[in-house]
């Protein structure tokens, strides 16, 4: 069974940084995308990062600013995000994606909230 569960949200300051983590289990890598999305209050859910074993994707709002990593030994993904602005306030969301079955399994989500 996979799952997977998010941490590391919290308050930053605008141009802060935080890293968000997403620790997986029952997933191999070479055949899963794991990706973060966000969710503000009132808006639709956008693509933030994926990762997979040959590819690596940005939404347009974080390029430069964001980063997607991966630990294969912890099987966590880390979402390191700098630069921090206020629409960056969101709930982060971690999910595993099955290259062959296309099976998404979703996290809870981590708040993150950029203010002064």
């Amino acid at each position: 069974q996979v799952q997977v569960v998010e941490s590391g949200g919290g308050l930053v300051q605008p141009g802060g940084s935080l890293r968000l983590a997403c620790e997986t289990s029952g997933i191999i890598f070479s055949i899963y995308t794991v990706g973060w999305y966000r969710q503000a209050p009132g808006k639709r859910r956008e693509l933030v990062a994926t990762l997979s074993s040959t590819n690596i994707n940005y939404g347009d709002a974080v390029k430069g600013r964001f980063t997607i990593s991966r630990d294969a030994a912890k099987n966590t993904v880390y979402l390191q995000m700098n630069m921090l602005k206020p629409e960056d306030t969101a709930v982060y969301y971690c999910n595993a994606q099955n290259t062959f079955t296309t099976r998404i399994s979703w996290g809870q989500g981590t708040q993150v909230t950029v203010s002064s």
